[in-house]
């Protein structure tokens, strides 16, 4: 075949012409600054190529060949590896062998001439192969793959949660004492997690201007649409966005209260993100987990409830409240319905009323056969 110039191929990465002092490791950074042109051609993001070629030198490091040398007998001792010794997670070590058997593939490909460039330097027969294929790479067979233990919060819970944020609020005023309105804030911030069924990185980024009226809900006024700009990012894209629709007054009031009352004394009046901190920043991640565990801690519920428990109580609470399957997903931003199905926990008094409604029809039947009216 003749030499193709698409991006990542072989005579671009190359310098020809010159003897290198270590033509193996020169031929290995090649074939990486190759697979990231090939990637950023693909309109790939920097944070998923860099975290790709970082695999690919930890497996490097690990089997100690070079990739010319490379067998599936070494994905096969990386993989025991993985799972015996570090005891990662299967989907963790299936993104691993994704991220190894695109690399893999990239160097076989005719089209990039890494096998020829092999050859050439290192010896006939010596060129990279395919390394990561169904025998020997994690099959995905469940839609969920996460802890068994997590779940949402019960009502009850939730409940008791949300009243205990109130009650530091009420607290910190009666002591007269820093910290009320960050208190406020958290207490608010749980609120719209849960009532907009938001995951954490949703939350820390979300603006004041991403709030919006809602026409099919005006008396909710400029909180009747939450736009979120960071959802979760199918791998290698950019975040997706998605417009969440507000359903719960209760939390429509407490989200207007704190934007209108309780931000402006941050004093950051220039700032644009929703959850501002005293120091007139915007809120992390982390310390939306860090508060969420004091307080989880403090009233002794099981600490498998995270941040995320809130958005699993979401989409199951509104499930036992008989809301449309398909609303809910677009709510939370999942693609399929299976997605949605895993976060759904009813209760038993939901399964008792739908089971009795499975079987009104058949009773009725029989009752009607057996003549007795009843």
């Amino acid at each position: 075949m003749g030499r193709s110039d698409v991006a990542g191929a072989a005579h671009l990465e190359l310098v020809s012409g010159v003897a290198q002092l270590r033509p193996e490791e020169a031929m290995v950074e090649a074939m990486l600054r190759g697979w990231r042109a090939q990637q950023a051609a693909r309109g790939l993001r920097e944070e998923t190529i860099a975290a790709r070629e970082q695999l690919v030198r930890r497996f490097l490091a690990w089997v100690n060949e070079y990739p010319w040398d490379w067998s599936a007998a070494h994905v096969d001792e990386w993989t025991v590896s993985m799972m015996s010794e570090q005891h990662f997670a299967p989907s963790t070590i299936r993104g691993y062998q994704t991220d190894l058997r695109l690399f893999s593939e990239y160097l076989t490909d005719a089209r990039y001439g890494w096998v020829l460039a092999c050859e050439r330097e290192f010896g006939r027969g010596r060129h990279p192969v395919p390394v990561c294929h169904e025998w020997n790479t994690i099959t995905h067979l469940n839609d969920y793959e996460g802890r068994p233990e997590a779940r949402p919060l019960t009502r009850q819970e939730l409940q008791r949660f949300l009243d205990y944020a109130d009650d530091q609020v009420e607290r910190a005023v009666r002591a007269k004492r820093k910290g009320a309105l960050a208190a406020y804030r958290d207490a608010t911030m749980f609120k719209v997690i849960y009532a907009w069924g938001l995951r954490r990185t949703e939350t820390s980024k979300l603006d004041l201007a991403d709030w919006g009226r809602n026409p099919a809900a005006p008396e909710f006024g400029r909180y009747g649409m939450l736009h979120v700009r960071y959802g979760k990012a199918v791998r290698g894209q950019p975040p997706r966005r998605r417009n969440v629709a507000s359903v719960m007054a209760w939390a429509v009031e407490a989200a207007s209260d704190y934007v209108e009352n309780i931000r402006p004394r941050f004093g950051c009046g220039e700032h644009p993100a929703l959850w501002v901190t005293e120091r007139g920043g915007r809120i992390k991640p982390a310390e939306i987990n860090a508060r969420f565990a004091a307080y989880r801690d403090a009233l002794g519920l099981p600490a498998v409830l995270t941040p995320h428990s809130l958005r699993h109580s979401y989409v199951t609470h509104l499930t036992e409240d008989g809301v449309d399957r398909r609303f809910i997903q677009e709510q939370v931003g999942h693609r399929c319905d299976t997605s949605t199905a895993i976060y759904t926990h009813v209760s038993g008094d939901f399964m008792n009323t739908a089971l009795r409604k499975a079987l009104a029809p058949a009773l009725a039947a029989r009752r009607t056969e057996d003549g007795s009216g009843r």
